[in-house]
């Protein structure tokens, strides 16, 4: 087998797409050197900024999803769509790949289309218990489908299918060891149970008007909060950071160090949060994003819910049952435990690297 195989990679639109793809690239660098990478995005949304960061070349294609509503936007989209093809056959015949991987997002479902007609090998990388349509009809022609999910057989065709999880970051497997490290790097008072509110990258609104409506009563819980609202928020909520026993911040970077020092969490059910999640085994409570495509993180969250590994709250219960809920789950240490290893036994910590074995078996 050559040493400088050629991989193109195209994910995008949140960091639950990018994530997988910058992690399943950092792999195939490690095994091969040599290797020649390439993302393929789309234009105006943020793996243009975060793939470069991570040190990977990326080309934007005109292309973006259908609104629920009549839009312009969806009037555009026949001409976006005939565009975007048109430029992943230009940039697949220039590249020329052995193999491309798509994990997610509207750019990802041209190329894999355009490389299936090419006859190049591709791989979908499927995060959610319930697939978007665009990787429903993609796996028609797919190599291979990794998922994270079991039961997905009646999405996808079961020969080609293999349950490796999703890509995670390795730092978080040992989280457990870094308890005193996390307490110190966050000022956080080791005699308070710590709340982590976690709203993705960009922030999840009804998440963030809850803690703000519900932060005295919180506190009086004799607890301290990290409240993670981001970026399009942090304007609105910063000024919280003035109470004692909460940070707000707009984003986290050193994730492992949050989940080491977090006693409970609030999440949204992303694939990418909830991997993560089941990885550090900590007691949570999902609140569904409504506003996704398939409903599919009230999916995730009911996948976890099912096997005990943690609480699931839609937004329409909030005003009447957080405060009974979450009461209920700080005031007993034998739910958290359970919860935390029932969450934990759910953990798949070897999918990057399950992943990238079924990637090179497409190359030999």
């Amino acid at each position: 087998m050559k040493d400088n195989p050629k991989f193109i990679i195209s994910g995008g639109g949140t960091g639950g797409h990018i994530y997988p793809a910058v992690a399943i690239a950092n792999e195939l660098k490690a095994r091969f050197p040599k290797a020649d990478i390439l993302f393929v995005g789309a234009k105006d949304k943020m793996e243009m900024q975060k793939v470069p960061q991570a040190g990977y070349p990326i080309k934007g294609l005109w292309i973006a999803g259908i609104q629920r509503k009549l839009t312009m936007q969806n009037a555009m989209f026949p001409f976006k769509l005939a565009s975007s093809l048109s430029k992943s056959f230009w940039i697949i015949k220039q590249f020329k790949p052995d193999v491309v991987i798509g994990t997610g997002g509207f750019a990802s479902g041209a190329v894999l289309k355009v490389a299936s007609m090419l006859g190049i090998p591709t791989v979908i990388q499927e995060q959610n218990s319930y697939p978007g349509i665009t990787n429903k009809l993609l796996s028609k022609k797919a190599n291979k489908i990794c998922v994270a999910y079991e039961n997905l057989e009646r999405f996808f065709p079961k020969e080609n299918m293999i349950l490796t999880g999703n890509p995670v970051r390795q730092d978080l497997i040992s989280v457990s060891e870094k308890r005193n490290e996390a307490l110190t790097y966050f000022n956080l008072d080791a005699s308070k149970k710590t709340l982590l509110v976690l709203g993705g990258s960009l922030g999840a609104r009804r998440i963030n008007q809850l803690i703000a409506k519900e932060i005295d009563w919180l506190l009086s819980q004799n607890i301290q909060i990290i409240w993670q609202c981001g970026k399009l928020y942090f304007d609105e909520y910063q000024r919280f950071s003035t109470r004692e026993n909460v940070q707000v911040v707009s984003f986290i970077d050193r994730m492992d160090l949050v989940y080491a020092s977090a006693d409970l969490v609030i999440s949204r059910s992303g694939a990418s949060s909830v991997s993560e999640l089941c990885l550090v085994g900590k007691p949570v409570i999902f609140i569904p994003s409504p506003n996704v495509a398939e409903d599919h993180q009230t999916k995730n969250a009911q996948a976890i819910v099912d096997k005990h590994g943690a609480i699931l709250l839609k937004e329409s219960q909030l005003d009447a049952e957080f405060k009974l809920v979450f009461e209920s789950l700080l005031k007993d240490k034998g739910k958290q435990e359970d919860l935390g290893k029932n969450m934990k036994e759910l953990a798949l910590p070897n999918a990057t690297k399950q992943i990238v074995d079924e990637i090179i078996k497409l190359i030999n």
